[in-house]
């Protein structure tokens, strides 16, 4: 498992503060310094089932600065919020966890690291 994190993050934070006190096996990525390429990002994509402007922090002042609340969400434009992500990785809903099993969460409440942690848990067994 791996859990995309900004160490600045109150639920970044409290995700890893849970991992820890589950025992889970997990390794971090500090995605501001370590950013996600654009094959990464639609990567994770893929995991999660959701599209980019989905795990898109449109009140991010970079967002407002881009205009990214006037940007059509269709396939036609998809690479273009990719291309911001990978860009603007503030940008990034955050935290992202990489399950064992192939899939992701976002992992923004106790409930959905404990769905992390149950499908690592299946996805190693």
């Amino acid at each position: 498992m791996e859990i995309w994190i900004n160490p600045a993050c109150s639920k970044c934070r409290s995700a890893i503060s849970l991992l820890d006190a589950e025992g889970a096996g997990y390794t971090v990525r500090r995605y501001l310094e370590d950013v996600p390429s654009e094959d990464e990002i639609r990567a994770v994509l893929a995991r999660l089932g959701l599209e980019p402007w989905d795990i898109t922090r449109t009140q991010e002042a970079e967002a407002k600065e881009l205009g990214l609340a006037d940007w059509p969400r269709e396939e036609s434009t998809r690479s273009r919020w990719i291309a911001a992500l990978a860009g603007h990785p503030r940008l990034i809903q955050r935290p992202l966890i990489t399950a064992d099993d192939g899939s992701a969460i976002v992992g923004r409440t106790e409930e959905a690291v404990r769905e992390a942690i149950s499908r690592s848990a299946r996805g190693t067994s």
